[in-house]
């Protein structure tokens, strides 16, 4: 199946199940965070959109246990940066719809939590076709290595998602059963 064909198919099923309160297991999160050394560094989020994940409530606790939070900002040439955040912060609606920091102090995180729309077993993803989240784990790897966790829900996984060369691989994926390495 094309990914254009999964991603329809996919964000029909997030609507669907969007209102039964499906959480993502913060234990699990927590675990990877621990098992990678993490404590207290810099995090990547996002702001959910198109029925994802809240992640905004994972990154409100994770500032509680005095994680720096950043979240990202859309530029031209289908680019992103990611700018400090705090829950308390005002935010900014962008021309997509979808509210950014409004800070000026850019960051790169020490780990990055991933939107997606399907994953595979193979920690493969797809996300909305622009290829924002490949260009930046790209860019930012050349000079530090990130770790990547995509959040998901367990049915947005499918049997096998086709990549090509600009389709990076995420390290986790964090799911309300389960976390895949």
């Amino acid at each position: 199946m094309n990914k254009a064909i999964i991603r329809k198919n996919i964000i029909k099923l997030r609507k669907k199940n969007y209102l039964k309160n499906i959480n993502i297991s913060f234990d699990d999160l927590l675990k990877i965070l621990k098992s990678e050394g993490v404590k207290g560094k810099t995090i990547g989020g996002y702001y959910p959109y198109n029925y994802e994940i809240d992640v905004i409530k994972i990154l409100e606790k994770l500032e509680k246990k005095n994680y720096s939070i950043l979240l990202p900002k859309i530029k031209k040439n289908f680019e992103m940066n990611f700018f400090k955040w705090s829950s308390n912060d005002p935010l900014i609606i962008n021309n997509y719809g979808i509210p950014e920091p409004s800070s000026f102090s850019s960051k790169s995180p020490d780990i990055l939590l991933v939107p997606l729309v399907a994953f595979d077993e193979n920690l493969n993803r797809i996300g909305y076709g622009g290829g924002y989240y490949d260009r930046y784990i790209n860019k930012v790897n050349k000079y530090k290595k990130i770790i990547t966790i995509g959040l998901a829900y367990s049915f947005q996984k499918v049997k096998k998602i086709l990549t090509n060369k600009h389709d990076m691989k995420l390290d986790y994926i964090v799911t309300e059963k389960k976390y895949l390495r």
